[in-house]
């Protein structure tokens, strides 16, 4: 069976997102986990969900509120000069590739 390789993607765990589309539209946050082998993101304060637990030791269970992955196209990174969505470029500074706001022109870190 041939193993199949997930795309690179340009957003990373830490980045300051806005959903640019579907029911959170406009929303900022930061990207809390990204699943690249299906290409969706997890976004603080996006896509809240609930979700039924059983009670544990730890917790009394209930109804829980929390995040659900969103796809990684309906998010755009937000520029750290002008706040504004923006795409990512990737360049050769050096012996490093690094990431930088198509926008600006500024490097992301």
């Amino acid at each position: 069976m041939k193993k199949r390789f997930a795309p690179k993607w340009k957003i990373k765990k830490g980045d300051q997102v806005m959903v640019i589309a579907g029911d959170y539209k406009g929303t900022q946050g930061e990207v809390m986990r990204i699943f690249p082998e299906k290409g969706r993101v997890l976004v603080e304060e996006v896509n809240i969900v609930k979700k039924h637990q059983k009670p544990t030791n730890d917790s009394p269970g209930g109804i829980v509120e929390q995040p659900a992955p969103i796809n990684i196209s309906n998010v755009m990174l937000i520029d750290p000069k002008s706040g504004e969505a923006t795409k990512v470029g990737r360049k050769l500074e050096g012996d490093k590739l690094v990431r930088y706001s198509k926008k600006s022109g500024e490097i992301i870190k």
